[in-house]
């Protein structure tokens, strides 16, 4: 698929983006200096920034709309009113400003980007293909427009030659798109000599970019030439998309593979799985099997594990696609409904369902194989090991992580619709070798923390899965030596790294035992009551220390006696009666007055 994919732009590059360019004033050009206008970097830094990195072309297109006004604003040059149009034609005399040279640059972006969204959209919708040719023959147009206005002896030379290989990048799209071969060939190489010529004219900060168009050119090159008859061509593409590389050269290689495969569908017209054989009616899925095929031969060739990881990934992507496109097929199907909400079904399933159910098989077994790719790189940064620079040490937890994915996987297969064949023993003993992975991995991070206690019991755990495991695998004939040689080897090394740390924690019963308690009981004393004791203690300087009790301990102290003076209760006291004054009674008038008159004592 040509479509113009966005790069990096090169270290050092500086230049204004559309939204400064457009608001600058006009300003006319002496006639002795020369329009330079730099037709790769300018798309690129608007692709970047504006959706197509991410392969928004929705997003792209609206903002080559809103530069067009904008340029049209600035530049005193409508196309008429609100109330009609009236189309003007930039001419060589008409351009006294570089950013008239904009204009057909990025309604040409804007036709060429529209054409690759109905492009993408075409799989379900056929009729948007004659709506795509029509947006690629106008943005053709526009880019011719752009390469004859560039011929001006006011442009100079790099001018004339980006516009010259942009026109060239355009038109062998169209006739990519045509399946014109041959026509499409020479303008690819057209325009890939130019970029290479202008990349030797630079130095190395600025051919940065004119040398990233040259690879992205390359892969559509020997695409051509292998549809003109060349077989060595798929060869060198399979070889490019080995090594890697960016991101988005890497899916449009894939892209160009995918295309090819698509002529060997007709050899396919049925596939058989676990002693059944069903038809495959969809064009993608055919496409999808041959990559199933195909990519099995390059992982094994491919050196690199993030090679090999983003063949994986690549391929899951397609099976994804692959999936949807028979569940669209199984819409009216009652049993995969019924599947689907987990019911259980009766009777034998349709060959669709069938054979979504040896996609998703695929699908599980794919990402088990990808996860242990992971594991593997990432077991080179295991704590012990040199790191380079710019590697993250790896935990014991990442690897726990990916080995529970592995397992999740693998106790969905036994599940699948319609697998007359029991594949529960053989997952079932794989799921129990990659516990006791699991449970080791678990282990060690205990280890990291001295918790030897359950580190011995977590590796008792491992050993357990693995003597499963193993007996297991004797039964089983479909498994490597390497996964029975790994499991062996993994209990041996349990078994050593066991009785390491039952003597790791005696030693440290022993010897730090006794310093840890005195210290801890030390620690535990205000500031105030250990002066004579030095210890180095850090909760001292934080913002709680202990310094003193607050509020004060409770201490005995001496308390004053009390005195009950009990003898006097039984103290005989000589009579004084004999010594008492007795009263002297009144007589009857004293009564009688006192009781007349109130008279009486005082």
């Amino acid at each position: 698929m040509p479509t113009f994919h966005v790069s990096e732009m090169a270290a050092g590059t500086e230049s204004m983006t559309g939204e400064n360019v457009d608001e600058l004033g006009t300003q006319e050009v002496p006639v002795s200096q020369k329009l330079t206008f730099e037709v790769l970097q300018i798309v690129k830094e608007a692709q970047q920034q504006h959706g197509l990195r991410h392969g928004d072309f929705q997003r792209y297109r609206g903002y080559c709309s809103r530069r067009i006004r904008r340029l049209r604003k600035s530049l005193h040059f409508p196309q008429g009113n609100n109330r009609k149009v009236t189309p003007k034609k930039i001419d060589m005399e008409t351009i006294t400003d570089v950013r008239f040279l904009h204009l057909p640059l990025f309604c040409a972006e804007r036709a060429w980007y529209y054409a690759m969204q109905l492009k993408s959209e075409a799989n379900t919708e056929q009729r948007k293909k004659f709506h795509m040719l029509a947006k690629i023959k106008k943005a053709v147009t526009y880019a011719e427009e752009l390469a004859e206005l560039c011929k001006s002896p006011k442009c100079d030379a790099q001018t004339q030659l980006e516009s010259q290989a942009y026109l060239s990048w355009i038109q062998a799209g169209m006739y990519f798109e045509q399946e014109v071969w041959d026509k499409a060939m020479k303008l690819y190489t057209q325009a890939k000599t130019i970029y290479e010529k202008l990349a030797s004219a630079f130095t190395e900060d600025s051919q940065a970019l004119y040398l990233q168009m040259v690879d992205e050119v390359s892969p559509n090159i020997r695409y051509c030439a292998y549809n003109i008859g060349d077989e060595s061509a798929i060869a060198e593409l399979k070889e490019m998309r080995r090594k890697g590389g960016e991101d988005q050269l890497t899916s449009h290689l894939d892209d160009l593979l995918s295309q090819t495969r698509e002529k060997q569908t007709a050899t396919l017209s049925e596939v058989t799985w676990l002693g059944r054989s069903v038809p495959v009616k969809s064009e993608p899925v055919r496409v999808f099997l041959i990559n199933v095929q195909e990519s099995t031969k390059e992982i094994e060739s491919t050196d690199g594990i993030d090679s090999k990881i983003s063949i994986y990934e690549s391929l899951l992507k397609q099976c994804i696609d692959s999936q949807q496109i028979l569940r669209d097929s199984l819409h009216d199907d009652a049993n995969f409904k019924a599947s689907q909400r987990g019911q259980a079904i009766e009777g034998k399933i349709s060959n669709q369902h069938y054979l979504h159910s040896y996609l998703m098989y695929i699908r599980l077994t794919k990402t088990v194989d990808r996860n242990l790719l992971l594991i593997e790189k990432l077991k080179q940064y295991l704590p012990g090991k040199p790191i380079p620079d710019g590697h993250k040490i790896t935990k014991p937890q990442d690897l726990v992580r990916l080995y529970d994915i592995i397992i999740q996987n693998l106790n969905e297969i036994p599940n699948l619709q319609g697998v007359e064949t029991d594949l529960s023993e053989e997952t079932a003993v794989k799921s129990t070798s990659y516990k006791a992975f699991r449970s080791y991995y678990i282990a060690q991070s205990f280890l990291a923390a001295k918790k030897w206690t359950e580190t011995i019991a977590l590796y008792e755990r491992v050993l357990g899965y693995a003597s499963q495991a193993l007996k297991g695998c004797k039964k089983l004939k479909n498994l490597s030596k390497q996964e029975i040689c790994s499991i062996e080897e993994l209990v041996n090394r349990v078994n050593g790294e066991k009785y390491s740390c039952h003597a790791n924690s005696i030693l440290d019963l022993e010897t730090v035992a006794e310093p840890v308690a005195d210290i801890s009981l030390i620690k535990k004393k205000p500031l105030i009551d250990r002066f004579d004791d030095y210890i180095e203690d850090k909760s001292v300087t934080t913002k709680k220390p202990n310094l003193v009790s607050f509020p004060p301990d409770f201490e005995p102290i001496p308390c004053r006696p009390l005195f009950f003076d009990l003898a006097l209760n039984h103290v005989e006291f000589p009579s004084i009666e004999g010594k008492m004054e007795q009263k002297k009674s009144g007589g009857i008038t004293g009564m009688v007055k006192g009781w007349l008159w109130g008279g009486g004592k005082k």
